[in-house]
Parts: structure tokens; sequence; C-alpha cells
């Protein structure tokens, strides 16, 4: 692994990765990411991650949810993201899933934490039935990389001690 490489991963594994998220804009960035992930490498989405933040306009659910046709063809033609229609509808979607989920829990995190303990399957099924793009992979990663389920750092991990410290919801379930 070239040193930019390994910087890139090093930075998102001690800083972000299993870290619990409160905010709704970033639980969704992390949910927009983990899908535009999908037969990709994660490398390829970190590099291009700051090009994400820009063509979704920092993940902004309400502007997202308003997206129209014209701006489906803007994300088409942006570079700084995946040029993926499937991804790109998915995004748009589950920005208004999210809007619902806001009005009847008040947030996404909420929601979240309403479902709160469940085990993977029931998490994909979950999220099946609610927003577009999501089968197991991305669910469990998108779990992990919020702290809802355990396996982002095993106990020997030193960054384990420190997202210990924030009280993941997984370590609720003990």
């Amino acid at each position: 692994m070239t040193g930019e490489r390994k910087a890139l991963h090093q930075k998102y594994h001690d800083h972000l990765y299993g870290f619990p998220i409160e905010d709704d804009q970033e639980l969704f960035g992390r949910l927009l990411l983990e899908i535009n992930q999908a037969g990709l490498s994660w490398e390829t989405i970190l590099k291009k991650e700051a090009g994400f933040r820009k063509a979704y306009d920092q993940f902004d659910i309400q502007r997202i949810a308003a997206y129209t046709e014209s701006d489906r063809l803007r994300l088409m033609s942006d570079a700084g993201i995946i040029r993926n229609k499937l991804k790109i509808n998915a995004a748009i979607e589950n920005a208004k899933t999210i809007q619902q989920l806001q009005k009847e829990f008040s947030s996404f995190e909420k929601w979240l934490a309403a479902h709160h303990p469940l085990s993977k399957e029931d998490w994909v099924k979950l999220f099946k039935r609610h927003f577009k793009f999501t089968g197991g992979e991305i669910v469990n990663e998108f779990l992990m990389s919020i702290g809802y389920l355990p396996g982002a750092h095993d106990e020997s991990c030193p960054v384990y001690s420190r997202i210990a410290k924030r009280k993941p919801k997984w370590a609720t379930n003990k």
C-alpha cells in the first residue's frame, strides 16, 4: 500500500470508522457513501468523498429530496462521484425516505435508535423495507461504521477503546 493510500485509510480508520454519528446529514452521507461503494473499493469512495459532499450539497437531506431531473443529469455527468443511475436515484429516494422518518421520529438517528438492538438480519430486512439499494453488506457496513453493530475494530485495536468511551450502540447490547 502506498503512503497516500495508507494515509487515506488510516484517517478513516482512526477518526471515523465505528464512531457514533448523531447528525442526520452525516448519517445520510455515510449511507450514501456505503451505497456507492457497492462493487467498488472503499479507497475509491474515500478518494471521492469531497466530490460526493460537493455534488450532493454537503448531504443536505432536504435539498437532495427536492432534486429534479436536471439534478440527476448533473450528477450523471459529475466525474467527482460514482456516476451510476441506480445509486443516484437511490440517494434521492433515500433522502425522501429520511424526510418521512424525520417527521415520524424527529430524526433519522432517533429512527435508528428506536429499532436498536436488532440482529444484522433484522436490520437488513428493515432497511430493505424503507430504503433503496440496501443489501446485506451495505447495511452491515453502514451500521458498523456508525457504531450500531460491532466489528469495526477488535479489542486489540488502539481505536477500540476510544470508540468504547463514546458508548456506541453495540456496546449497550452487553
